[in-house]
């Protein structure tokens, strides 16, 4: 059987048991630029490399606020992305007016990973073709949500999804131990490390091309500007995780 018969549409399964659909948007999140977030006992941070799709072209925008004590890292399809955000913003402004709080992090995720999972469910739609990243904090602690085109979602300590995304969770593996303690600083170095570790021999790191959120207990989200990436760019060459493990 050919399999171009199985995938026009989102409830057919192939004689294997698959939903190609669903397949091809978790395709979509893969080849999309890398991202990645981890967390510490007080902060969080989000880390995305920008693609520019041509030199006449600005750099595509990775990271969207939510609401002051959360946001979400991209991979995938912008759009799909954006309809997401507008979605998570609005059950933010509702949350917030009929309970005068901040809306419940692993509450939101579920609604955007139940929204995501009836898109697999009729023939008339199409799964979201994005992967995101939401870094939060309530008073249950500080959070780092992963939600897939399928509908799964899943909390981490660190993650990263998007193109060459294993190298950067092959860094993780190796000195996750030591976020737990980690300052903001420390955090940052690390998320550049592995962002650095999975771009191509050819790329750059720079101050234009990467994008890096921080989120803490008692700081709202904010993007580093171009003059603070550029100095911790700088301090890469010179950090080293072993040195944080000799001073604890």
């Amino acid at each position: 059987m050919l399999k171009h018969l199985y995938d026009t549409d989102c409830v057919t399964w192939s004689p294997q048991g698959k939903l190609f659909q669903v397949e091809y948007a978790m395709e979509a999140v893969k080849q999309g630029s890398i991202c990645l977030g981890l967390k510490s006992n007080e902060n969080v941070v989000l880390c995305s490399l920008k693609r520019q799709p041509s030199e006449l072209a600005g750099y595509q925008e990775k990271q969207f606020k939510i609401d002051d004590h959360m946001a979400i890292a991209i991979a995938g399809l912008t759009a799909d992305a954006r309809v997401l955000c507008k979605y998570m913003r609005t059950e933010c402004l509702e949350y917030k007016y009929t309970y005068e709080s901040h809306h419940p992090v692993g509450r939101l995720v579920f609604k955007v990973a139940e929204k995501s999972q009836h898109k697999t469910q009729s023939g008339a739609k199409r799964p979201y073709g994005v992967g995101l990243l939401v870094a939060g904090i309530d008073p249950n602690g500080v959070h780092l949500f992963e939600t897939c085109p399928s509908g799964n979602y899943y909390e981490y300590k660190c993650q990263a999804i998007g193109s060459r995304s294993q190298a950067a969770r092959t860094y993780f593996e190796s000195w996750f131990h030591l976020f737990e303690k980690s300052t903001l600083e420390q955090l940052i170095l690390h998320g550049l490390s592995a962002i650095k570790k999975a771009i191509m021999e050819d790329e750059e790191l720079n101050e234009k091309n990467v994008e890096v959120g921080i989120l803490g207990k008692n700081l709202k989200f904010t993007h580093l500007n171009a003059q603070e990436l550029k100095d911790y760019i700088t301090k890469l060459d010179t950090f080293s995780p072993n040195s944080q493990i000799q001073q604890e």
